[in-house]
């Protein structure tokens, strides 16, 4: 493809050279190959315009800057200037690929927590409907049951050139549609310009990623960014960031809750072991149902996705039968079972809200004590850590702390940081580095009617140290705790 196809719909100022044909797009220069268009990103530790030589070396054909540099350095090739190069990249990856998102609607899922649960909700609803749809997000990317073998790293939403591919791997399988979680990161690094969206969902915001975005109304700005693109957005108005989000909304918004008036509110709602049933209004009538997901917040989840089925005009017995047969998302209170009559529940809860929610649901249905095993990432939002230690010491009876993703951090400094949050609070609890360990104790200590919740983690089956990053599963964990 020509550069300046690639560049349709980028603002930039051609500094030096003409059009040329261009290979691929890189951002990475050591994977840069001849005839190749070399994007300088300046990322949160390394800016790509310090690598520009060894992109001319390897036979770049045209760089794309987003600062001065002196034109001199880069002799011989075509140089273009554009204001953001993380826009330019997802618009040129788009022309590129010929926006192969374009040719099915795109559902949005965004906020704190509740991302996962949400998307894989609306995607059993679509399905049930008889469509073919695809789902991107955390837990990996797949068209109904067959998962797509574009690797990308590990972040919720792919990075402008997978996700050009995922879209053209799905349209070619025939997608009608594509369920889809988005990030803070994917929104403040425009991972998705140039794309619209038939319907988004906020679930809610609660302190998380501050270490990129500064502070909340940073963060708040940052998810308010998926509804500026969406044609209709399906907005949690319980949450205290609900009205802002439907204020930048560009399109329709349907509002849902439990406690306000709302278009979709939740009433009579009942919350078990089993999961949760409530009623909402539709069409004057009151119409029931009924979720076998244990906990408050698959209330929240459900009424989001209720809001977004029916903005899609799927009808209400589907979304009631698909909501009423739905089995669970993997790593999302996961019941694991066991003889023992013990409840414990792996959870992907790693914020404050969320490590709240969860525990504040199980309590509900637990006749025992409560033990919680969980941790704090390294390399993140580090202001999060006492506050999960206050929580935690709160709500259950017993603490177990212990690593999460260390990364490159101590990770007894940041046990002992969340164990600062406790304070004259911490009646019960323990620190052990060794996740683990730290499992098999919580489950010996639990007898008949106690349960042990294992937060932080939830789906991932790796854990990240500085050296070294190593297979580990919490669900498989506390099986082998059983077993002993």
């Amino acid at each position: 493809m020509k550069l300046f196809e690639m560049l349709e719909g980028v603002d930039y100022d051609l500094l030096q050279g003409a059009d040329v044909d261009i290979e691929n797009i890189v951002i990475d220069s050591r994977a840069v190959k001849q005839g190749d268009v070399f994007i300088c990103i300046e990322g949160l530790s390394v800016d790509g315009h310090s690598f520009i030589d060894g992109a001319l070396k390897a036979g770049a054909a045209a760089i794309v800057l987003g600062k001065d540099i002196a034109l001199q350095a880069i002799s011989g090739v075509t140089v273009v200037k554009t204001q953001n190069t993380r826009a330019a990249m997802s618009t040129m990856a788009g022309n590129l690929y010929g926006w192969p998102g374009k040719s099915f609607p795109l559902m949005g899922v965004t906020g704190t927590n509740g991302k996962t649960s949400c998307a894989y909700f609306l995607e059993s609803i679509l399905e049930r409907a008889g469509k073919s749809v695809g789902l991107i997000g955390t837990v990996g990317v797949k068209m109904g049951d067959v998962p797509l073998d574009i690797k990308f790293d590990t972040s919720t939403t792919p990075d402008p050139l997978h996700l050009q591919q995922i879209f053209g791997k799905m349209r070619d399988m025939g997608a009608e549609g594509a369920v889809m979680e988005v990030s803070s990161h994917a929104l403040e690094f425009r991972k998705m310009e140039g794309h619209k969206f038939a319907v988004s969902i906020f679930t809610n915001l609660t302190q998380d990623h501050l270490d990129l975005h500064g502070t909340m109304d940073n963060y708040a700005r940052a998810k308010a960014r998926l509804f500026e693109l969406s044609d209709i957005s399906v907005i949690n108005i319980d949450d205290e960031y609900g009205e802002f989000m439907a204020r930048h909304a560009a399109g329709e918004v349907i509002t849902y809750s439990v406690h306000k008036a709302s278009d979709l509110q939740a009433l009579e709602v009942n919350c078990t072991n089993e999961g949760v049933s409530f009623k909402v209004k539709l069409d004057n009538k009151l119409v029931n149902f009924e979720i076998p997901i244990p906990g408050r917040f698959t209330v929240y989840n459900a009424l989001g996705v209720i809001g977004a089925a029916l903005a899609l005009k799927v009808p209400v017995p589907t979304i009631q039968g698909a909501l009423g047969e739905l089995e669970g998302v993997p790593g999302r209170i996961q019941s694991i079972p066991n003889d023992k009559e013990i409840g414990i529940y792996v959870d992907y809860a790693h914020t404050p809200d969320s490590l709240e929610n969860i525990l504040t649901s199980v309590r509900e249905f637990t006749s025992g004590k409560l033990i919680v095993v969980f941790g704090c990432g390294g390399d993140r939002d580090r202001d999060k850590r006492p506050m999960m230690g206050e929580i935690a010491s709160r709500l259950a009876d017993f603490s177990v702390i212990t690593s999460d993703n260390p990364r490159t951090e101590d990770p007894q400094v940041i046990l002992d940081e969340v164990e600062a949050g406790m304070g004259f609070l911490n009646s019960g609890s323990i620190k052990l580095v060794d996740r683990k360990e730290a499992i098999a104790h919580a489950i010996s200590m639990a007898v008949k009617g106690d349960s042990v919740v294992i937060a932080g983690k939830g789906h991932e089956t790796y854990q990240i140290f500085a050296d070294k990053t190593i297979h580990f599963d919490d669900a498989h964990e506390a099986m082998q705790a059983l077993k002993r």
